[in-house]
């Protein structure tokens, strides 16, 4: 990575795009990605000021694995308007040192996972050190928006975006990679900018695993949308369905899935691109219009781990947290100890009503 001016012409899946890499004093990267090359001088940044190091320790009873991180404690939380890390240059100093931009990912300030973390320090009872990467995904310069009024083009840039990130964070090893985004305090958000995440892990977390054994073992998720008739879907664009599956957990929880077998969207064709987009704009428009406020959720893409599996099944996956107008759904002694979900709402009536928004 660069510090200079470095535009990259990217031959994307839908659209080409261009990518600006950048690198931070501090040794972290930010990638600017546009339609168009992106100029200018880069000004005064944020940087890091925490080295502390992360390690995963594995529970030998549920089989998973818990990320201890204690330097992120001290990360930015609920700023000022004025203070808006994930802004423009211009105003105070932010990660982003141009005074425009696109879209940019940039390597996070208080990573869990860490590359090259070394393993001296660790605790006896670490399973290992967290290596792997955390990155911030800004949508837009704009303080305030959503996936759905950012609109079609900056969708698919998003899109064009993450292929390019899957494609660097496999060749780098990368076991599991997963963009998500959280949306609304009530998950937890700390920063109102609209933006997302991507996590890149050096092993495959429990959920995952367990999906691509089953697809693995012969589970075909399109053939079963297929044999449900539409009872659950919600909206389509072209070869790409939302519907809200019939073993949902969450109150409203939907999907949105290729009809064809794709591992990820790296394998969609340009057209399933262009549609993914335009649904992952019509989704939080109709959770939102719903209740008649915005909708806090849980978002995350789900592809195959390390980018290799013919047979897994890509799906965009968002769980919704209201049940019904003010009201959340909580995880509480159930969910959280036995891993059974009780839902308020059952899918088909979910998807009749969103499919009617």
């Amino acid at each position: 990575m660069t510090s200079g001016v470095s535009n990259i012409l990217l031959k994307g899946r839908a659209r080409d795009v261009y990518r600006r890499d950048h690198a931070k004093a501090d040794g972290r990267g930010l990638r600017v990605y546009g339609y168009g090359p992106h100029t200018g001088a880069p000004g005064e940044e944020l940087l890091a000021a925490s080295s502390d190091q992360s390690e995963l320790r594995r529970d030998p009873l549920r089989g998973t694995v818990s990320l201890y991180a204690p330097h992120r404690q001290a990360r930015t939380f609920n700023p000022s308007a004025a203070q808006d890390p994930l802004a423009p240059a211009g105003g105070a100093v932010t990660e982003i040192p141009f005074t425009d931009f696109e879209l940019a990912i940039f390597d996070n300030r208080f990573p869990g996972l860490k590359p090259g973390v070394p393993a001296g320090a660790l605790t006896d009872w670490a399973d290992g050190a967290a290596t792997g990467r955390c990155e911030v995904v800004v949508y837009t310069s704009a303080p305030e928006g959503s996936l759905d009024t950012i609109g079609q083009d900056r969708r698919v840039l998003l899109l064009e975006a993450l292929i390019d990130r899957y494609r660097a964070l496999h060749a780098d090893g990368a076991a599991y990679v997963m963009p998500f985004e959280n949306r609304g305090e009530q998950v937890g958000v700390t920063l109102p900018h609209p933006h997302g995440q991507i996590y890149s892990f050096p092993f495959v977390p429990v959920p995952q695993a367990a999906a691509a054994k089953a697809f693995a073992n012969g589970y075909d998720l399109t053939s079963d949308h297929a044999r449900w008739g539409g009872r659950f879907d919600i909206a389509s664009a072209g070869d790409v369905s939302a519907f809200c599956p019939p073993f949902s957990r969450f109150p409203y929880e939907t999907w949105i899935m290729p009809r064809q077998r794709r591992a990820g969207p790296w394998a969609m064709a340009a057209e399933e691109i262009e549609a993914l987009a335009e649904l992952l704009g019509d989704l939080p428009r109709r959770l939102d219009a719903l209740f008649g406020a915005p909708m806090p959720y849980m978002m995350s893409l789900q592809a195959a781990p390390g980018g290799a599996a013919k047979d897994f099944q890509f799906t965009v996956q968002f769980y919704p947290i209201l049940r019904d107008a003010g009201r959340l759904k909580f995880l509480a002694g159930v969910e959280q100890f036995t891993g059974v979900f009780t839902v308020d709402v059952v899918p088909e009536a979910a998807a009749e009503r969103l499919r009617a928004l």
